[in-house]
């Protein structure tokens, strides 16, 4: 069975929750750890060919898992959590999922408009086009430099937003004692 009508989710959804969050973190600190390398090492370029490749990873992911969600629409809120708060985890699922878009599409557009033109091939074996480079973004360098800071900020607000989806979360299983989080770590029925 892949949903579960007393959890809400099934394990096709918990499965690209929990993947994604792990890919997305660990994109993450990659990105932290080879921007302080030396950059014309070659450790440096496998590991940047490797952050690209979990980034167009992370994208095809996400464009599967909106294509799972409009298929199977979550779960309804608790009945008993306050309309703000509702309105609250609405709206950062949908910023989530803005994210989950924005900063490959944004780190492929910088990978574009490098004046370097270095290829992407993802995991050694897949060519990626560049993307056109729209010209009010200015320069090459320009609007490399413009979209380097794009994704960098998108990258922080996903983690700060994560953070937040984390400990609210964390708040309904301990303090509000509802199955938010319960639902999101198993396909069984809960017991509450």
């Amino acid at each position: 069975m892949l949903r579960n009508s007393k959890s809400g989710y099934g394990l096709i959804a918990i499965l690209f929750h929990w993947s994604m969050a792990l890919l997305m973190f660990g994109v993450f600190g990659l990105g932290l750890y080879m921007h302080e390398l030396p950059q014309f090492e070659e450790r440096t370029f496998a590991l940047y060919q490797l952050h690209k490749s979990f980034g167009f990873t992370v994208l095809a992911l996400v464009v599967l898992r909106l294509m799972w969600r409009l298929a199977n629409p979550a779960p309804r809120l608790p009945g008993a959590m306050p309309m703000w708060e509702k309105a609250a985890a609405h709206g950062a699922h949908l910023a989530l999922y803005v994210l989950m878009f924005a900063i490959p599409l944004s780190g492929w557009l910088m990978v574009s408009a490098s004046p370097w033109g270095i290829p992407t091939v993802l995991f050694d074996a897949i060519p990626v086009p560049h993307l056109p480079v729209p010209g009010l973004l200015g320069t090459k360098e320009a609007a490399e430099g413009l979209m380097k800071n794009v994704h960098a900020l998108l990258a922080w607000g996903m983690i700060i937003l994560a953070a937040f989806h984390a400990a609210a979360a964390i708040k309904h299983h301990l303090i509000a004692r509802d199955d938010t989080l319960r639902r999101m770590i198993s396909p069984r029925p809960s017991r509450a």
